[in-house]
């Protein structure tokens, strides 16, 4: 079938290629003009405007957005003043599930239908397939299945006996905005994940201080029993074994066991860890219906923590320790 991708970064430009592969008709749209060109040397249809884009499809229109949540709503508003009654707006992005709910009221009177979907697969989409999480109407959802069959993991599973298609890697989890909530919770965990990987290695790291000389002053607190803490782990050699029949293995920690053989100082990173918004959402909802979220919350922060922002908080705590001790700071090198 024919589809419109308006926004070709690094998933847009690949979800437009898994759709070519598969026969789909794809008309392209991008204010960078060299991303629409390279996709129109491989078969999409390229258009030059916002306007040309609309004319290039074909009735009921399909048109996904793969763009920033920042810039998500304005594109709809754009875009819905040149669509017609029976059109569909897909927003594939990491918007924020209530913006969805809005959207879909906003257009509904003009008669189009908007769909969320909750995109997953990253850079490695391409090959390995997305795992979508749709709402919206239900006629929309159903017009749009062979593109989801198409973008979604070939797993090779028939649907479930129920007609779910969850085994084949997309869902239908409910009108709009559920698969942005869907997605959104799915990110909250990811945040939880990775930081309990990045902790666990973290004390695999440092497994080995008992081997380290430790400065014996009033200001470090000693390593007790440091004969159990001599251990020169292969953190790289660890993550790999763990690939293998642990109950933690994941493509996550394949991920992780490769950046590790890549690096295994980490010396390409800074370790100044960004947040997009949906672990914030995912907390928000958890406060909102009462639900205990601590790992969540715990993985936020310390995203938080990782670029500065708790720098005044730690100053503020030496700045008490010195006033009521006398405790003069250690140099940051210090044991």
């Amino acid at each position: 079938m024919q589809i419109g991708m308006i926004g070709l970064g690094r998933m847009g430009a690949n979800m437009v290629r898994r759709l070519l592969r598969d026969g789909h008709e794809c008309v392209v749209y991008d204010i960078n003009e060299a991303a629409v060109a390279t996709l129109a040397r491989e078969g999409a249809i390229a258009a030059s405007s916002l306007e040309a884009f609309v004319d290039r499809l074909e009735k009921p229109r399909s048109a996904w957005l793969m763009l920033p949540a920042a810039f998500t709503g304005q594109m709809v508003g754009k875009l819905a003043a040149l669509m017609e009654a029976g059109d569909i707006i897909i927003d594939g992005g990491n918007s924020n599930y209530r913006d969805a709910v809005d959207q879909a009221a906003k257009l509904q009177p003009k008669g189009l239908n908007y769909v969320d979907v909750g995109t997953s697969g990253g850079v490695w989409g391409l090959d390995r397939g997305y795992c979508l999480m749709i709402g919206g109407p239900e006629a929309a959802v159903k017009h749009l299945d062979p593109v989801f069959a198409t973008l979604a993991p070939d797993t090779g599973e028939p649907a479930s006996p129920t007609g779910s298609t969850a085994p084949r890697g997309y869902l239908h989890c409910g009108p709009s905005g559920a698969g942005h909530f869907v997605k959104m919770v799915h990110n909250g965990i990811e945040y939880g994940l990775m930081a309990a990987y990045a902790e666990g290695f973290n004390i695999l790291k440092a497994a080995n201080a008992g081997n380290v000389v430790r400065a014996a002053d009033a200001e470090t607190a000693p390593l007790d029993e440091p004969q159990y803490y001599k251990f020169d782990i292969d953190v790289a050699g660890v993550a790999e074994v763990w690939r293998h029949g642990s109950v933690i293995g994941s493509w996550l920690l394949d991920l992780t066991a490769d950046a590790l053989k890549t690096d295994p100082a980490l010396a390409g990173f800074g370790g100044r860890v960004s947040d997009s918004g949906e672990g914030r959402w995912t907390l928000k909802a958890a406060i909102d219906t009462g639900v205990p979220a601590p790992v969540l919350a715990s993985a936020l922060f310390d995203r938080f923590s990782s670029r500065g922002e708790s720098a005044f908080a730690d100053k503020l705590l030496s700045a008490m320790r010195f006033a009521f001790g006398g405790h003069v700071e250690k140099p940051k090198d210090g044991q």
